[in-house]
């Protein structure tokens, strides 16, 4: 079952003010992109963990307070990263074009 709203993933069940999320969207051109992985690193550079992207491109990680970099690998594409910057409390939103 999908959780995906308009404008992104559903937070039901996500105590937002306890984790720090960062959530978002794969994207080529206006077309979602399923079946990319999106690997959170830290601020070293170092891997922590990795997700598929759902049917819909969208993914999401909890994450520790501090600066991340996503990672986005999917098939015909070079690897995109992005800074994000997560806080406990807030849910940063993150679209990836590649």
């Amino acid at each position: 079952m999908c959780g995906a709203t308009e404008g992104g993933l559903s937070l039901d069940g996500v105590n937002v003010a306890k984790e720090a999320v960062i959530q978002g969207q794969v994207l080529r051109g206006a077309e979602p992109v399923g079946n990319a992985y999106v690997r959170l690193l830290d601020r070293t550079g170092e891997f922590t963990a990795e997700v598929p992207t759902s049917a819909t491109g969208h993914f999401r990680f909890f994450a520790g307070d501090g600066e991340w970099t996503l990672r986005t690998l999917a098939p015909k594409a070079e690897p995109v990263d992005n800074k994000v910057v997560a806080a406990v409390g807030s849910v940063a939103e993150v679209t990836v074009s590649i």
